[in-house]
């Protein structure tokens, strides 16, 4: 669009609050807040800087939306930047959407969180506070038994597994309940999502009080604690952090800018004491007070739709007015401490953004990617085999990036050709020596499972079977998607975080491989078979080509330069083989 073309546009719109988007055919380049939308479209007619110039020149179309307030036309804003990602604006790029509860599309539905819900299932949130969900969805298994299986687990068992026992499913799998009944209970757990608490409080108020009569008093306490969660989870509940009235809760905010990238360190405390840390990443904005931008950035687009705290503690005061004027609005305290444990709190977090990750800090890019702890210690997982035989699982160590082959291990799996299952096996046995101690190697912060959703949803059924408390990933060949248990990732090919991952899935791909191999070759009969091939012949041949297929493949003078091997024996083996 030209000068013209703009400021006929903006005499065309009204001088209301609002926000206005800047499009290039269907693709959203740039979206802001106005409180007088024609004023403030008039002035992209002569932009400030080179990127909204190059901008404006690009666009073919500027659409609006009125609001009632500014706050209202702030929060959009934020919302439309969240969902659209515009070029152009200053965006949060690894702002993680949150949870959601779903009954999947099933004639026995399943009950999990999720982050990337399925299009037929029957989604509940989002929330904000992902353990309080993670208590109501126990509570909600233990009363009713729903299943939390994946689909692969659930198909074809004969007996119940140990969700079962431990009373956390009625086990349709095997009929121990039927499909009816257990449909009703699927609807008593709607219920409680749609807002009837009673649903779930009830029965669980019940069990505290027969626990506290039979004086089984840790266990009325445990009741007692889940049922306050229960009754917070509607109306001020899971949208809330809560807080009893001695509680104070601060956030705070220190940002640093480097080159073309900023990042904003968020400190959390609760009554006085540091609880939770995050680091997120954004493009840098141009033009001065770099820092008080990226602030001014970051505030409404992290707490659109999340709980507020109490206060903000803020290393430098945002460019923008209007995101302190909502704050205060909103009863949350908006301070730049200079002196005392305040401006302390925002020099702690100033340095824990500029320590953010860097290309020379790929543990921390992966972290900040995932959302996860930096991931010092990382195992990766592969199976191998040929149509089902000498079937082998390897599992690689990786700490700080490099590989540590000390802490390799492989281990031989039950022949059959079923992805999936030889998954589970693998992990299983990983899991099973950590948790009875049998491992010498301690705890991975992070397992990578080399396939994609189903192997990944194999490898989280035998974590959970066996109870062991460590996240897992997959990196899947053909396209490098990042899968986890909540989304897809799709990094650029020159990510990082990427790198690391693909490092990590390689080797375990190259271990796992060359297990099988040697296994194929330690039982194939077929060299002890040929007459005057021993032992010490056969490690020969295989020393020299490698495999049995490679000795198939060479030619008879080659088998004849390998010791012990004579023009006879030579002719044999290429008759044999």
């Amino acid at each position: 669009m030209d000068t013209a073309a703009v400021r006929t546009r903006a005499s065309a719109l009204p001088t209301e609050p609002g926000v206005y988007q800047f499009h290039d055919g269907e693709t959203m380049l740039y979206v802001g807040k106005a409180v007088d939308l024609r004023s403030r479209v008039r002035s992209y007619a002569d932009p400030r800087s080179d990127r909204i110039r190059q901008m404006v020149k690009r666009a073919d179309r500027i659409e609006f939306a009125v609001t009632d307030t500014e706050t209202q036309a702030l929060l959009l804003e934020a919302n439309l930047i969240k969902r659209n990602q515009p070029r152009y604006n200053v965006r949060l790029k690894d702002d993680k959407s949150y949870p959601l509860v779903q009954l999947t599309d099933h004639p026995v539905p399943r009950i999990q969180i999720t982050r990337d819900p399925n299009d037929a299932a029957t989604v509940f949130g989002p929330f904000t506070d992902k353990g309080r969900v993670e208590t109501v969805i126990k509570a909600i298994r233990e009363t009713y038994g729903l299943r939390g299986c994946s689909d692969h687990k659930y198909e074809g068992r004969d007996r119940p597994c140990l969700d079962y026992e431990m009373g956390l499913c009625s086990a349709p799998c095997t009929g121990e309940i039927t499909e009816a009944t257990y449909r009703e209970d699927v609807e008593s757990a709607i219920r409680f999502f749609e807002g009837e608490t009673g649903v779930l409080a009830d029965p669980i108020r019940r069990s505290m009080e027969t626990a506290a009569a039979n004086e089984a008093f840790e266990r009325a306490a445990n009741l007692r604690d889940r049922l306050e969660t229960i009754e917070a989870f509607h109306g001020g509940g899971d949208r809330a952090i809560a807080a009893r009235d001695d509680e104070r809760e601060v956030d705070v905010l220190g940002a640093a800018v480097t080159g073309d990238q900023a990042i904003v360190a968020r400190l959390h405390s609760e009554r006085g004491q540091l609880v939770d840390r995050s680091r997120h990443v954004l493009a840098a904005p141009e033009g001065a007070d770099r820092v008080a931008a990226v602030l001014s950035a970051f505030i409404p687009q992290y707490y659109a739709d999340r709980s507020l705290p109490n206060a903000i503690l803020l290393s430098e005061e945002p460019t923008d007015p209007d995101v302190r004027a909502w704050l205060e609005a909103e009863g949350v305290s908006v301070r730049v401490p200079g002196t005392g444990r305040e401006a302390t709190l925002v020099d702690l977090a100033l340095k824990n953004a500029r320590n953010g990750p860097g290309r020379g800090d790929p543990l921390g890019a992966l972290a900040d990617a995932l959302g996860i702890d930096r991931p010092t210690r990382i195992e990766g997982f592969d199976v191998s085999h040929a149509q089902g035989t000498a079937v082998v699982g390897s599992d690689v160590c990786f700490v700080d990036a490099s590989a540590e082959k000390s802490a390799y291990r492989r281990k031989k799996l039950k022949d059959r050709n079923d992805d999936y299952a030889n998954m589970y096996d693998l992990v299983r046995w990983r899991a099973e020596r950590a948790v009875n101690g049998e491992d010498d190697r301690p705890d991975p912060d992070l397992l990578l499972i080399d396939g994609g959703d189903g192997q990944l949803g194999a490898a989280l059924d035998a974590i959970e079977a066996v109870g062991w408390n460590v996240p897992a990933i997959a990196l899947a060949k053909d396209e490098e998607l990042v899968i986890t248990p909540d989304r897809v990732y799709d990094w650029p090919t020159d990510a990082p975080q990427l790198h690391v991952l693909q490092r990590v899935r390689d080797e375990a791909h190259r271990f796992a491989v060359q297990y099988h191999q040697t296994l194929r070759d330690d039982v194939s009969t077929v060299l002890d078979a040929v007459p005057g091939v021993g032992p010490q012949t056969r490690s020969r041949l295989l020393r020299r080509f490698g495999s049995v297929e490679n000795v198939r493949s060479a030619s008879k003078a080659d088998l004849c330069d390998v010791p012990g091997i004579g023009e006879k024996t030579a002719a044999e083996i290429q008759r044999l083989l």
